[in-house]
């Protein structure tokens, strides 16, 4: 059954921070849930077994990181991803918004520069600012519905003498998938201004059909400092695992960040967290198969009713993820205005763009990861709500 995304598997009660969190977060429970990045879908079977057999054996105590784990993610980036790691390539993490932090700690001292291309995810931002480093912004350029690096723009701030890049790839909240060209002009920038590169790729595994994500680390040279996050959870929705891993081959990089991880005392996971990591990147395949076509046809369907009856709130296409970044600049209503509209009226709950930073205003941001006859449901609130006014 973990493959039936159009079942409805209530959440409430559970803790649930997209749905318990909502009355928090918007004022009031009364909206559709369509905000935080998990998706309402059942794990694969083979992650719910995995933490059911763990589960049965009764005693929960410090557990190391086992060979299978580190096979099954080396398998699964030859095999998705054409990248061949190294086992000793690989530092475990607590997840990767912690991974963020301890490489703006790791590789800028305070007050030093670290760049940041918003509008992005909003964790990008506090890691800088929230450990005394100076942010940077590289803001992306919204050209023809499309969004694009400014490159002129970032060379000049790598030889302004900023530290570290933090790449988000794919794009969350944009949606872009960096095609090789841009990425290996990214890593010229790098390689010739002595920047550090920490590519968050979690999304990686999630890209439309017809689209390919190239790993940085593919092109790049052993001369390059460049440092890739990744993780199952968004790929086979366990985010609530909170276990990650950082990939450099270069032995100072890994200890630069691990020494950071150190001082925290985080060398530890929980049990349930490496069976999960593990089980589905050795087994989650065929379910991971079975939900891109999904989100693809989530994905147009919203797109393509937008075109029809809503016309003032236009699509920004996406090649990756699951969140779909709305241009509502066509409603001629402010921030404040926006997001009262859509909770208050429409009782619709959605990121707001204005907390993606530069360029989010007059944006939101909107979760597709739920059954189909949810996201229905949502779009003919909108329209009602419009219609009243």
């Amino acid at each position: 059954m973990s493959d039936d995304f159009d079942r409805d598997i209530p959440r409430a009660g559970t803790h649930s921070v997209k749905h318990d969190g909502r009355a928090a977060y918007f004022g009031t429970a009364d909206v559709l849930p369509l905000w935080v990045a998990d998706m309402d879908f059942a794990a694969p079977a083979a992650v719910t077994r995995a933490l059911a057999a763990r589960a049965a054996h009764p005693v929960y105590g410090y557990t190391f990181y086992p060979d299978g784990l580190f096979q099954a993610l080396i398998g699964w980036l030859q095999k998705r991803h054409g990248w061949a790691v190294e086992r000793e390539w690989i530092a475990m993490a607590p997840g990767v918004v912690p991974s963020l932090h301890a490489a703006v700690m790791a590789f800028a001292a305070p007050g030093e520069a670290v760049i940041v291309q918003p509008p992005v995810y909003f964790p990008f931002f506090t890691a800088v600012t929230g450990t005394g480093r100076r942010l940077v912004l590289n803001p992306l350029r919204l050209e023809n519905g499309r969004y694009a690096i400014d490159f002129p723009h970032l060379e000049r701030c790598a030889a302004e003498g900023a530290r570290l890049l933090l790449l988000c790839s794919p794009h969350n909240p944009v949606g872009r998938v960096w095609t090789r060209e841009e990425l290996a002009e990214i890593l010229r920038i790098a390689r010739q201004y002595g920047l550090v590169v920490l590519s968050d790729e979690i999304h990686a595994d999630l890209v439309y059909p017809g689209e390919r994500h190239t790993v940085l680390a593919t092109l790049a040279t052993d001369a390059d400092k460049l440092v890739t996050a990744v993780a199952p959870s968004k790929t086979f929705n366990i985010p609530g695992m909170g276990l990650s891993c950082l990939i450099a081959p270069d032995p100072a990089l890994r200890g630069a960040v691990g020494r950071v991880f150190d001082t925290l005392h985080l060398g530890h996971s929980n049990p349930f967290s490496i069976a999960a990591f593990e089980a589905a990147y050795r087994d989650g395949e065929p379910w991971l198969d079975s939900l891109l076509p999904y989100l693809r046809d989530n994905r147009d369907f919203v797109g393509a009713r937008l075109a029809e009856r809503l016309p003032d709130i236009r699509l920004i296409q996406p090649e990756g993820t699951y969140l779909l970044w709305l241009d509502c600049r066509g409603l001629g209503m402010d921030d404040a205005a926006l997001r009262d509209f859509f909770v208050r009226e429409a009782k619709v709950g959605m990121n707001p763009g204005t907390v993606f930073g530069a360029g989010g205003s007059g944006f939101m941001r909107l979760n597709i990861g739920s059954p189909r006859h949810v996201l229905v449901e949502a779009l003919e609130r909108i329209e009602a709500a419009l219609a009243a006014r």
